[in-house]
């Protein structure tokens, strides 16, 4: 079921969306060359105990995981595009990272990604982080009170597209509530003026991601790491967005 959220309950949510945003800032600032993803998944944790919150990652298991996922973020380097389980892997001078975090604060759940190069970066790997930033802002743009989800859907689609990336639409956003995935999707391509009504007290993550070479994936050995089918690396941005009356909200906001 789709709820709506008041006022009140939104401010709610927005403390959860400033400890989301806490910890992907420090877990990325710890991102350096060096450093074991384990190391990262271990910092986040300890960040989630210090504050008293709960992890909305440990213990899930969805039909698309191989089992419950076991760590409390998602590190997904180079060729990973979601889902990366962290694993014994020390990251390299280039390496691209996706962080993506999700947890519960007073019972409301935040959901906040954010892709960067480690290191030295290359051209290529800048244009794919910067478009999928692009998208975000844009499908963030066109969730307006009073639209529909198919404007937000275009207009990430549409950034991603004018860029020359080919989008997938397997995976996206989702309603967010007192749990980390509700019943709304929230695809990265569609048409203006379609899908589910943008009404005040709507709340849901929007989440472009991309690959360099490909728009198709496959799921990992573990279980759970989606990755580009041809070995490209991807990129994935996302925040949780509630619509009020004066237009989007981002919950998720860094500083």
């Amino acid at each position: 079921m789709i709820e709506l959220r008041t006022p009140k309950e939104i401010d709610e949510m927005a403390i959860a969306g400033a400890f989301v945003a806490s910890v992907l800032e420090q877990t990325a600032a710890a991102s350096k060359v060096g450093v074991n993803l384990l190391t990262i998944d271990k910092l986040a944790h300890s960040l989630i105990r210090k504050a008293g919150a709960e992890s909305c990652y440990i213990d899930y298991h969805p039909s698309f995981g191989a089992s419950p996922f076991g760590k409390v973020i998602c590190t997904s380097v180079n060729d990973a595009a979601l889902h990366g389980l962290p694993f014994d892997y020390t990251l390299r001078d280039g390496d691209v990272i996706s962080l993506d975090f999700a947890a519960s604060v007073g019972g409301w759940v935040a959901d906040s990604a954010l892709t960067f190069v480690v290191g030295t970066p290359r051209d290529e790997d800048l244009h794919l982080i910067e478009t999928v930033d692009a998208a975000l802002v844009a499908g963030i743009s066109a969730a307006q009170p009073g639209g529909r989800m198919g404007d937000v859907s275009a207009a990430i689609g549409d950034v991603c597209r004018a860029a020359g990336f080919g989008v997938n639409t397997d995976f996206g956003g989702h309603s967010v509530g007192h749990t980390m995935h509700g019943d709304l999707h929230v695809p990265n391509d569609g048409r203006p003026n379609r899908g589910f009504p943008l009404n005040p007290g709507l709340v849901f993550a929007i989440e472009p991601w991309l690959m360099l070479g490909t728009d198709r994936i496959y799921t990992d050995k573990d279980g759970w790491t989606l990755r580009s089918a041809d070995g490209s690396r991807a990129a994935h941005a996302e925040h949780t967005v509630a619509i009020t009356e004066s237009g989007p909200r981002v919950l998720t906001a860094r500083s």
